[in-house]
């Protein structure tokens, strides 16, 4: 259900399906209370087009997340364009785009697809790097069993990384040739490779262990196991690596993905050191990239690194989740730019609000795309108008955009997007109490969007319209009172809109 942001709100509307049963214990105490919450909490307003505030100065040279609503994702720069690849589940998609802002507008390609039974289901975390003239992507796969995930690679037919691409090896070390491995990550040291990833060891069924490669397809010796700091037993995956400084940086995500606490680790290789000999590696205390329950930021991980186009910036490109709540949905691709300490360390910093306007990596030439606000402000030239009564307010907080959001739950209200460009994205809140909307651009044919979630979370992308000719545009948002059978009630909310404008 929507928050309880007014009192009126916390009285009429009864708890949604999926409230834990301490909300329901606490339901009359809440009822009990609401003449002192009344005067503590926003009240609902009427939103009116011509009220709207002035337009915000459009800002060059600018993006906001998500780029993506897939988790694990691995992304290069190469010979003008990003290259962004993230966990698809039946398939390898690939999404290119001259500008990160352009990333979430970019049509997928799809790179590689099996038959082969053994390999075919639950493909996970590709990543592709550049050996020679060719491209190499490693993946995980199995037949639809988890522990019998095993890692794989393809090799490019030419020197594109989107393909095409046929099968190469089957990657699987002599001490553990047929046991569950994902997350591949490949290590460059001292002009020799080596293939990192997660697997079974004795300190962690997914724990971290490094083997040595022959080429970028074979495995040419047993891998040896690497114990890795966390802070929680259970899992270290997803190794990457920087080279600076004197050092290799293998840094490395822990604790189950699906919980809010998922995280990064890191530890560190002097150059000239051998990274198959365990002592070599210094840990570093304590987590370098963990959640920000202030920015609505939980689970940041499973990341990769890359430069700005001109490459004097590095960046880090990570999934993260808008809720707190253990799940495995909704965490989407974010990225930002990190910086480096005194000391020679990386410094990560703490992971940005998902939608907070970052300027461009240096280099990339950007697109001219801007949000409209749901309140009215924009930093271009779009804007929105209601017709019938929203509420509005600032209870979702940092899992909105600007801090407010429109909702509904009155047939035949409606919220109207005004725009000039060629694609406009929706992003609002799903929640267990949302419902049914119906979307058309330009007063065409309605399509039907599901505003519903299992769980909370804020700015998803509810929409992304099809490509349309540069120009002016309309997309509205029409409440239809409907739900489905999981839901608790039919409310629709109004966020933020993306526009793309060429």
């Amino acid at each position: 259900m929507r928050p309880a942001q007014t009192p009126q709100q916390v009285v009429l509307r009864p708890l949604a399906p999926g409230r834990t049963r301490a909300s329901r214990r606490v339901a009359a105490v809440v009822i009990a209370l609401v003449a002192v919450l009344s005067a503590l909490l926003p009240t609902s307003t009427t939103a009116v087009a011509d009220a709207a505030p002035a337009a915000v100065p459009a800002a060059a040279g600018t993006f906001r997340n998500p780029l993506n609503t897939g988790p694990d994702p691995y992304m290069t720069h190469w010979n003008g364009s990003y290259y962004l690849t993230t966990t698809q589940g039946d398939s390898i998609r690939m999404w290119r785009s001259p500008s990160l802002s352009t990333l979430l507008d970019a049509d997928p390609v799809t790179v590689w697809t099996d038959s082969d039974p053994s390999r075919n289901r639950n493909i996970w975390a590709p990543e592709f790097y550049r050996f020679g003239d060719r491209w190499y992507l490693y993946y995980t796969a199995d037949d639809g069993v988890d522990d019998h995930h095993r890692l794989h690679v393809l090799e490019s037919e030419g020197d594109d990384p989107a393909g095409p691409y046929h099968y190469k090896a089957k990657l699987a070390p002599p001490n553990h040739a047929d046991e569950f491995a994902i997350d591949a990550g490949i290590l460059q040291h001292n002009g020799r490779l080596y293939l990192a990833y997660s697997g079974i060891n004795q300190y962690q069924h997914n724990g971290l262990n490094i083997a040595p490669m022959s080429d970028p397809y074979t495995v040419s010796g047993d891998a040896v196991a690497i114990d890795g700091a966390g802070g929680c037993p259970e899992v270290r995956e997803g190794p990457e690596f920087l080279y600076r400084n004197g050092r290799t940086w293998m840094t490395y995500s822990t604790c189950d993905t699906g919980k809010p606490d998922y995280q990064i680790w890191m530890m560190s290789l002097p150059d000239t050191a051998d990274p198959l000999v365990p002592g070599n590696w210094t840990q570093h205390p304590g987590p370098v990239f963990s959640r920000a329950d202030d920015r609505g930021v939980f689970g940041p991980g499973h990341h990769a690194f890359f430069s700005s186009p001109d490459g004097t910036e590095d960046w880090i490109v990570y999934h993260a989740k808008t809720t707190s709540a253990l799940t495995y949905s909704n965490r989407t691709t974010r990225a930002q730019r990190f910086t480096w300490k005194a000391d020679g360390s990386p410094d990560f910093g703490r992971p940005l609000a998902l939608g907070a306007t970052q300027d461009l990596p240096s280099g990339d030439p950007g697109s001219g795309n801007y949000w409209i606000n749901d309140d009215g402000r924009s930093s271009g030239g779009g804007t929105v108008s209601y017709t019938g009564t929203w509420n509005s307010g600032t209870g979702c907080a940092a899992q909105c955009f600007w801090s407010d959001d429109h909702w509904s739950d009155v047939a035949g209200n409606t919220a109207t997007f005004t725009f000039d460009g060629a694609r406009i994205a929706l992003l609002s809140v799903r929640d267990t109490g949302n419902g049914i909307a119906a979307l058309s651009i330009d007063g065409g044919a309605e399509q039907r969007v599901d505003f519903h979630g299992a769980t909370r979370t804020g700015e998803t992308l509810q929409y992304l319209s099809p490509r349309l000719p540069v120009g002016p545009h309309t997309l509205r948002v029409r409440v239809t009172g409907e739900h489905n059978a999981d839901s608790g009630a039919s409310f629709v909310s109004v966020d933020r809109a993306e526009v793309y404008t060429d």
